[in-house]
């Protein structure tokens, strides 16, 4: 059953002035449920810094962060166009994954395998990472690392999972990192319907994403991090970054955008936002969880191409979050009930877990995610001009913007680490195409996952026509 009047209708009366609180509170449950949230002290303006960083979401303070622990005495600023956590990094599902798009093409090919090994390895440890950076600096993000299940949700697949796990574990990979669950253990784990087993894959842990993103801005301010929020940037020029309050002289200034890059001057087309539609359901009761299992509040999903993704939040709700569109022209409209995606998003929820029919969704959003024309992450710092970025992590970017935030941070300090010579380094994609072509690749995309993911629920095998489309974009 859905709640009437769901979390995201507020937003409408916030932009009115009606809801007395933070704004903050309405882009998702996660920034919903919070206490008050008293604005900071904005801080004095300065007209030059060592560095200009723009995007106060998880990369940003990372490398802000990062850059602190290599050298504390850099005057580092923020420049944020809305509020700390504003884009993914206040909408997302939660996942803190040691996982990213791109990896598994490495590990495929003789000549990238051992550094496609090398970077998994790095992403494993970036989740472990994040613990201990919120341990370290009493950020209460309500880490728990209880692993990932990928559900066999069509029977052939298990089949499948079967032999990429056997593939992994011919790499050096183990069962502490990949193990197959045979349906009855995979039942125990997660009473998702249908269940044909999963793997489960140990690097994962469940977050509290605004938790997680404030505590980080928290930090970097006592460390002396200047953030200025409604400051949004218009451009990025060597020396030179322009806001709409005013100039400011750096001699390295960090893009940290993602998915509202293309907001900058010159940048309309270096990255796709794409959308991600997310629920929570209500506090769900002790015997409903014995039924659905997550006792480690571990994350899950089940390999569709139209992904969807969940986990069990510390107060027992359910958040569960699928991938939406693209919009034309690369916009970000307000998510409403009356977004069909949305929609289809909550109606999947009783299917998958029929006994949470009767239990209401009382919270939903929608959020925009980077992608770049690679569909791979990439971290890019050019020390002739003092420029450099990290981003397009395609939906998985909880863990993999620690590490690009790490990566960044050593090169833009001219520091050379085992890091710097990961394979997100240098990897600048070519832009997306122009209108309408972009639009027109993004819908036939969309309509090639969806048929695909029909066609092997309905058949109980591969999809040969639509699953190749599909794999052909993104590689």
């Amino acid at each position: 059953m859905v709640d009437p009047t769901p979390a995201v209708a507020l937003s409408a009366r916030a932009h009115k002035g009606e809801d007395a609180g933070d704004p903050r509170r309405n882009l998702s449950f996660w920034f919903a449920s919070l206490d008050a949230l008293p604005a900071p002290e904005p801080p004095p303006w300065r007209e030059s810094v060592d560095v200009a960083i723009v995007g106060a979401g998880y990369t940003g303070l990372w490398t802000a962060y990062y850059l602190k622990r290599i050298d504390p005495s850099l005057e580092i600023a923020i420049y944020e166009a809305e509020r700390v956590g504003f884009g993914a990094s206040g909408r997302n599902g939660g996942w803190c994954i040691g996982l990213a798009w791109g990896v598994e093409g490495l590990l495929a090919r003789d000549e990238t395998r051992s550094r496609g090994v090398g970077l998994a390895r790095a992403l494993f440890d970036t989740v472990d990472e994040v613990g201990r950076v919120c341990q370290a600096e009493n950020i209460d993000a309500h880490y728990a690392k209880g692993g990932s299940l990928n559900v066999a949700t069509v029977p052939y697949r298990a089949a499948a999972m079967q032999r990429r796990l056997e593939h992994l574990h011919r790499l050096g990979f183990n069962d502490r990192d990949y193990a197959w669950l045979p349906p009855d253990a995979a039942r125990a784990r997660i009473n998702i319907e249908p269940n044909h087993g999963a793997i489960h894959f140990a690097h994962c842990a469940a977050v509290q994403p605004a938790r997680l993103v404030l505590g980080l801005a928290d930090v970097a301010r006592r460390r002396g991090v200047s953030i200025y929020e409604r400051t949004p940037a218009l451009s990025i020029e060597p020396g030179v970054l322009r806001t709409a309050r005013g100039s400011v002289r750096a001699k390295t200034i960090l893009r940290a955008t993602e998915a509202y890059t293309s907001s900058l001057r010159g940048e309309a087309r270096t990255v796709l936002p794409i959308h991600s539609m997310v629920i929570a359901t209500e506090p769900l009761p002790a015997e409903i969880w014995r039924q659905i299992g997550l006792a480690r509040r571990e994350t899950f999903g089940d390999g569709r191409r139209v992904v969807i993704y969940g986990q069990r939040t510390l107060d027992d709700r359910l958040v569960f979050g699928g991938r939406g569109g693209y919009y034309f022209g690369s916009a970000r409209p307000t998510i409403t009930d009356a977004e069909p995606r949305l929609q289809r998003v909550k109606e999947l929820v009783p299917r998958l877990f029929p006994m949470l029919a009767p239990f209401r969704i009382t919270h939903s959003w929608g959020g925009a995610m980077g992608v770049q024309r690679s569909w791979r992450p990439g971290v890019c710092f050019d020390p002739r001009t003092g420029l450099g970025w990290a981003g397009g992590y395609v939906g998985e970017g909880v863990a993999a913007s620690n590490l690009a935030g790490r990566v960044l941070a050593d090169l833009a300090t001219g520091q050379r680490t085992e890091r710097t010579d990961l394979p997100w380094v240098g990897d600048q994609a070519r832009n997306w195409e122009p209108e309408p072509l972009r639009w027109l690749g993004a819908k036939l995309l969309e309509q090639a996952g969806e048929r695909a993911d029909e066609e092997e629920f309905a058949n109980n095998r591969p999809s040969r026509f639509w699953g190749k489309l599909f794999a052909s974009v993104i590689g």
